[in-house]
């Protein structure tokens, strides 16, 4: 919107009631929005006001009133609203709310000298009710106090219009009127509150739900009872009624920066089909100016899931920009430039967020994810072992960190150092497979061919769904042990826990033909080639060789 809020048209006597009709109602929204803080009523009020001032551009109270709600949405400057408020004064010379209005954003606007001329013009239009001007006046004396801007009357003008100004308050039925209703409003939400909780306290939940939503109903703070109900939702895991309750709460005022946070929360965690609205969510948040590093930190991470990468590298420099020497906020921009396949610079961060180490744990595992770039990227087996060694001595119980290690030097086929890593991850934890399938793999490698069984038939053990170790198994006793029935019934029950496996196929294809199952080797080879299509796991000429000789005489 321009900063002109309107242009003052001639004034049409026929208009006049109606004028007068939207100025109240404009009155009335206005009031509602001082005790609900409801956008509608908000949006309600600057549309009536407008509509007053088309129809009568002769009545000083919407200029300033319109200034005043305008101004606190952003929509005009304080030199525009000063403005609108001379335009007022200009109209009603001797409306002490004009001079009151155009003094306050004076003040506002740091002119002390034509603010405290406006407060004296309307204390002197209404001497005995002059309670508000007098202490608005005290406060611009100590705001100028403050700035260093005053002198010893200025000290005693303070107190003076302070003290005044409270007992005046006495005769200034306008505000005694608005502070029952709001000590009445107040009163009738704290009733609610103290039920609901009340409720809550002794779980029954229904019970307190139907007082929060009789309190919305009734008091009109839907953004208060709302955003208790989604507390309650919440705690009884209830994530769809929580955000819906949350949604509600922010539709009677967008930027309840509480529930933002709430709804941005609960989108996050329970529903990543709802990245978008999270990422709104955070966006409004930034215009608080408060937390801004880890809000940039939250949306990196959910530009992340959207696959935005240039997104989210810029939302986690941003937050590093708000505070450099964190280590998450370098340990997820890495990752987002991992993502993006800029590996130099994921290095680099990667090693800011290790060399800051806030916890030797979780460095540890940034350690693994610095080691895995070295080793699988850039081919730096030495950096690779280094990096992956370091987090072993940050974290000696970090079982990953042995396997990775492991694979590296299975990698340069350096055997002893991998067997060893695997060994060493098997002490640590002795009932988990993977180190088994891995160690047993090495070991076939190495020709141990009975501790490669041993090792094999341990992780089958520890790990009965998974198709991998039946697959090695099969290998191992049709290449180690020249058994080749026993290795078919392995790589047959491969085959039926992942029907896809390209490789077990293969592998009871050449079982099948070894056994002289002509037809059933046919059959696996075929299924091979049509899977490696897709799966690109072997060489497909030597599938279709193999098939082809099948059958040569």
């Amino acid at each position: 919107m321009s900063e002109q809020i309107l242009v003052q048209p001639v004034k049409n006597p026929e208009n006049s009631q109606k004028a007068f009709d939207a100025l109240e109602r404009a009155r009335a929204a206005h009031e509602r929005y001082l005790l609900r803080k409801h956008n509608n009523d908000l949006d309600e009020a600057i549309e009536y006001y407008i509509n007053a001032v088309k129809l009568d551009p002769t009545m000083p109270e919407s200029y300033y009133r319109l200034a005043t709600l305008m101004w606190e949405q952003g929509q005009i400057s304080l030199t525009t609203a000063i403005e609108q408020c001379k335009t007022a004064v200009s109209l009603a010379p001797q409306s002490a709310d004009a001079h009151l209005y155009a003094g306050y954003f004076m003040k506002m606007a740091e002119d002390f000298q034509a603010a405290e001329k406006e407060f004296k013009s309307a204390i002197k239009i209404n001497r005995m009710k002059s309670g508000r001007p007098r202490l608005i006046m005290s406060q611009t004396l100590l705001q100028k106090i403050n700035a260093k801007n005053a002198g010893m009357n200025d000290y005693v003008n303070f107190v003076y219009y302070f003290l005044s100004g409270s007992l005046m308050l006495a005769w200034d039925k306008p505000s005694l009127k608005m502070f029952c209703k709001n000590m009445s409003d107040d009163f009738s939400v704290f009733s609610f509150n103290a039920v609901g909780k009340f409720l809550e306290k002794f779980k029954l939940r229904p019970a307190a739900e139907n007082v929060y939503k009789k309190a919305a109903d009734e008091t009109g703070h839907t953004e208060i009872f709302y955003n208790r109900m989604g507390d309650l939702a919440l705690k009884n895991k209830e994530a769809e009624m929580t955000v819906g309750c949350y949604r509600k709460a922010l539709e009677a005022n967008p930027l309840n920066r509480e529930v933002l946070i709430k709804l941005a929360t609960v989108l996050q965690t329970f529903f990543p089909e709802s990245t978008d609205e999270a990422i709104e969510c955070y966006e409004t948040l930034l215009q608080f100016k408060m937390d801004t590093a880890q809000i940039y930190y939250e949306l990196g991470h959910l530009y992340l899931r959207k696959e935005d990468k240039l997104h989210s590298i810029s939302a986690f420099k941003l937050a590093l920009e708000n505070d450099t020497e964190n280590p998450f906020y370098n340990n997820s921009l890495a990752y987002a430039y991992t993502k993006a396949e800029l590996y130099d610079e994921a290095i680099e961060h990667y090693q800011k967020a290790v060399s800051l180490n806030p916890d030797p744990e979780w460095t540890s595992i940034v350690c693994q994810a610095l080691g895995a770039i070295y080793g699988e990227i850039k081919g730096n087996t030495d950096a690779a072992v280094s990096t992956y060694q370091a987090g072993i001595i940050l974290d000696p119980a970090n079982y990953d960190l042995y396997i990775s290690l492991g694979d590296i030097y299975m990698s340069e086929y350096d055997l002893d150092k991998a067997i060893r890593a695997y060994c060493d991850a098997i002490t640590l934890e002795p009932h988990t497979a993977k180190a088994y399938e891995k160690a047993g793999v090495a070991l076939w490698e190495k020709d141990y061919i009975e501790e490669a069984l041993v090792s094999f038939h341990k992780a089958i053990d520890l790990d009965p769904d998974n198709a991998f170790s039946y697959n090695n198994l099969g290998v191992l006793y049709l290449d180690g042990f020249g058994d080749p029935m026993e290795a078919l019934e392995y790589f047959e029950q491969a085959i039926d826990m992942n029907p896809n496996y390209t490789i077990a196929y293969f592998n009871a294809g050449r079982a099948s033909h070894a056994l002289g199952f002509i037809n059933d080797a046919a059959r696996y080879y075929q299924r091979a080639i049509d899977l490696n299509k897709l799966t690109e796991d072997l060489d497909e000429h030597d599938i279709t060789d193999r098939l082809h000789r099948l059958f040569d005489i």
